[in-house]
């Protein structure tokens, strides 16, 4: 069957009325009507029950308007893909973020997007690095914004910002009287970090001398997303150390916490989107790039 006919066929199952499916259709009734009986004649099936007053699907009918249903959303997406190839910035864009910078980036990457590219909504993800990083090489995901450095077969990868890390603590906490913390100090606080499995864990037991040491972290306390975090140490659990985005995100007056810069040099991540090197839209990736640093999250530092 051709498209034509099966669009005669679907929308002729949705009005169950000849005059009026052929309106939707933009041709003349005798055109639908002797289209459809050609197809019936072919296939040697019935697809309608005319009567007078009304038209019905029969069994067979429904099964085929249903497939021809699918067969046109289908020929639908051919067309939107080779839109997409005349201009990359049509389309979705499949983006994955980790858990502890999505909520800090995503609200000023949005708008920051839509503007430079208004026909390119993005599909959203959040995940661990090695989920992300999974979906990615099977082609579930078109990006991925992780800390780098993430190095995988067939993937590339480009540093779009340097993020340091700080210490946030109780309102009254006595390492609040510093005006910056030096790392090796946390080790003899009541620590409060992310769950194993989560990259952002691992990150700050590398930066602080003493949790890197065996055993170093064995005290510490979990929790399971920055932001129960954040309510822990408000109710002075103990400290933490979190990205700047997430601390200068948080309210900080009446809030209970406060967060404090480490020394220098001060422990920090880089930031990075990672996609496959066959990846068709190179110039999505650098629409992506650009928008995020026209809208960065706060306290972070842009790489040129």
């Amino acid at each position: 069957m051709t498209l034509t006919e099966l669009r005669y066929i679907v929308m002729l199952a949705r009005e169950r009325h000849f005059g009026r499916a052929a309106e939707k259709c933009h041709v003349s009734q005798p055109t639908l009507s002797v289209a459809l009986k050609k197809v019936e004649h072919k296939y040697g099936v019935i697809l309608f029950e005319r009567t007078p007053s009304e038209v019905r699907l029969t069994p067979t009918g429904e099964q085929i308007a249903r497939q021809a249903e699918r067969v046109l959303e289908e020929a639908g997406r051919l067309k939107e893909i080779a839109q997409q190839g005349k201009d990359p910035l049509i389309g979705a864009l499949r983006l994955g973020v980790i858990y502890t910078i999505a909520p800090y980036l995503l609200p000023r990457l949005v708008p920051a997007l839509h503007a430079r590219a208004p026909h390119m909504p993005m599909y959203l993800q959040e995940n661990f690095t090695v989920n992300l990083g999974e979906q990615l090489r099977r082609g579930d995901l078109d990006a991925i914004i992780v800390a780098l450095p993430f190095s995988e077969p067939g993937i590339v990868s480009r540093p779009v910002y340097d993020e340091p890390f700080c210490v946030v603590m109780p309102m009254h906490h006595p390492m609040a009287k510093q005006a910056a913390i030096p790392p090796d100090q946390i080790a003899g606080e009541n620590l409060l970090l992310l769950g194993q499995g989560n990259c952002f864990r691992d990150q700050v037991v590398q930066a602080c001398p003493h949790l890197s040491e065996p055993g170093g972290a064995n005290g510490a306390l979990e929790g399971s997303s920055l932001e129960t975090v954040r309510h822990m140490v408000a109710s002075g659990v103990g400290i933490s150390v979190v990205p700047i985005s997430a601390a200068k995100s948080w309210p900080q007056n009446g809030s209970l916490l406060q967060y404090r810069d480490f020394t220098q040099p001060a422990p920090f991540r880089r930031v990075g989107i990672a996609w496959r090197a066959s990846f068709p839209r190179p110039q999505a990736i650098d629409v992506l790039r650009a928008a995020i640093l026209d809208a960065p999250p706060p306290g972070v530092s842009a790489i040129a």
